[in-house]
């Protein structure tokens, strides 16, 4: 094959593991293969256990034909606030060092029944809070972020470590990091995905989503997780298709990036018969001052009750920005909360309204390229009202900013539309990819290019170096060693 098994996306890697032209433990070893050379820079992982992952590659490659689900051995990883029973879970956070919650979380499972191979944890912020964290890097510019909070998770799919990977969102987590790390991901309508089994922050915003470098990709993930409509999607002709380009009221915040990825989608999209409208949002969802507070309001009451806990009981450890939404909280209301409460729920019947006039809406994923430095994860300006919202939102990686950095754009749909979404994005998605500017195999090949320090080289480097210092690029020949981290 012309392309490595590790640079395959999950959809190509499930064909041919269907078809027995390669195995798992062969494909697990070429991801292997890739993260020893990659882990040094990129960081994308939390917690790695090369016995773990051949056992499971094995056991899979056992699975008789007629048995094989539609996930079998296409590997994927897990965010690190997600529980796994047979891998810790450990919240980004000192407070939960080595802690196995021993069960799988709902989505887990459910990747798990689909025959996933569940490569390892990913990366998070403290809690999924802080706006900086565990030192991965941005595949494509290691001095620049990857985006938070899901930056492992969004930094192994775009180095080729995994295909898929899993994260969570309650203000920009999922969108943003693919925006600044040039792949593909959903964040599915509110409550589709259960989130039972992972660290809440904030019920009302927290949303599952995930992550891959194809479309053909994310429906695969759809599939599994069930995401229906209530009527089938219809088909899409790019000569018959009306959109929205919604700048939002954040728009003062944007880049240069994103105010160009913009321009050229419009551009794009106009010379390909699409029909694009310029619009302003309707005025209940128009006054940014508002959107603000209710955010505010309805996100510190939220994260009162989720943290508590962890305050209580070690607030030592507890990160500062964790410690002030439990301390600070009291500054807002009951009533207040229930206030901003009732106006989300009533702006969204208004949404649905305004997006249900266009196939989509084309919105920014990011304020701009992912900024410089790993100690700021960007902002999540663009992002949290259509979390609030509950709307599916995917990321379409087509543009480049000034840097040579991805900047993605936003295709959004009213809630419960999610298929529809990812048929119309299927179909936008082709001239934006072609003639933007962003090409995952240009970035495939300079990720390629010889290093001068082979990873893992120094010592005190990070855990799963350690790991790879005792494997070997094959798999392990016995099966008998627990987890480490």
């Amino acid at each position: 094959m012309s392309t490595p098994l590790h640079a395959l996306t999950g959809t190509q890697v499930a064909k041919l593991l269907k078809s027995n032209i390669i195995t798992v433990e062969q494909y697990a070893a070429a991801l292997w293969d890739r993260i020893q050379e990659r882990d040094s820079t990129v960081k994308a992982w939390a917690y790695l256990d090369p016995e773990f992952v051949f056992r499971q590659a094995r056991a899979l490659d056992q699975t008789p034909q007629e048995r094989r689900q539609p996930l079998h051995g296409v590997a994927i990883g897990i965010k690190d606030v997600i529980n796994t029973q047979d891998m810790p879970t450990q919240f980004g956070s000192p407070i939960y060092q080595g802690h196995q919650s021993g069960f799988d979380s709902s989505a887990v499972g459910i990747l798990r029944a689909a025959g996933a191979l569940i490569f390892g944890k990913t990366t998070t912020t403290e809690f999924t809070v802080a706006n900086s964290g565990p030192g991965t890097t941005n595949p494509h510019d290691p001095n620049r972020t990857p985006g938070g909070s899901s930056c492992g998770s969004a930094a192994a799919v775009a180095d080729f470590q995994v295909p898929l990977s899993l994260g969570a969102q309650t203000a920009g987590s999922v969108i943003r990091p693919a925006s600044f790390t040039g792949i593909f991901a959903m964040k599915p309508t509110h409550n589709l995905i259960s989130t039972e089994g992972s660290k809440s922050f904030s019920p009302m915003f927290d949303t599952l989503g995930f992550f891959a470098r194809s479309l053909e990709d994310l429906q695969l993930v759809a599939d599994v997780f069930a995401l229906e409509d209530d009527e089938p999607p219809t088909s899409v002709l790019l000569r018959a298709t009306s959109v929205a380009l919604v700048k939002t009221p954040m728009w003062s915040w944007a880049g240069p990036g994103t105010v160009a990825a913009m321009e050229k989608a419009a551009r794009i999209l106009r010379d390909s018969g699409v029909d694009v409208h310029e619009v302003s949002l309707p005025q209940e969802l128009g006054d940014l001052q508002t959107l603000k507070r209710m955010q505010k309001v309805i996100m510190s009451g939220e994260a009162r009750a989720a943290f508590l806990r962890e305050y209580m009981v070690d607030n030592a450890q507890l990160g500062p920005e964790i410690a002030a939404l439990v301390e600070n909280s009291a500054k807002y209301s009951r009533k207040q909360m229930a206030e901003s409460l009732d106006r989300y729920a009533a702006i969204r019947p208004i949404a649905d309204k305004f997006v249900g006039g266009y196939a989509a809406i084309i919105t920014p994923s990011a304020v701009d390229e992912a900024p410089l430095g790993l100690d700021n994860m960007g902002s999540a300006a663009f992002n949290t009202l259509w979390t609030g919202l509950h709307m599916p939102v995917i990321n379409i990686p087509a543009f480049v900013g000034q840097h040579g950095m991805p900047v993605g754009i936003s295709l959004v749909a009213g809630r419960y539309q999610d298929r529809q979404l990812l048929r119309v994005a299927t179909v936008l998605s082709k001239p934006l990819m072609v003639q933007g500017a962003w090409n995952f195999g240009e970035a495939l090949a300079q990720h390629e290019a010889p290093r001068p320090e082979a990873p893992c080289a120094r010592e005190g480097s990070e855990p799963v170096c350690r790991l790879l210092r005792s494997s070997v690029a094959h798999p392990p020949a016995h099966n008998d060693l627990a987890p480490r981290s």
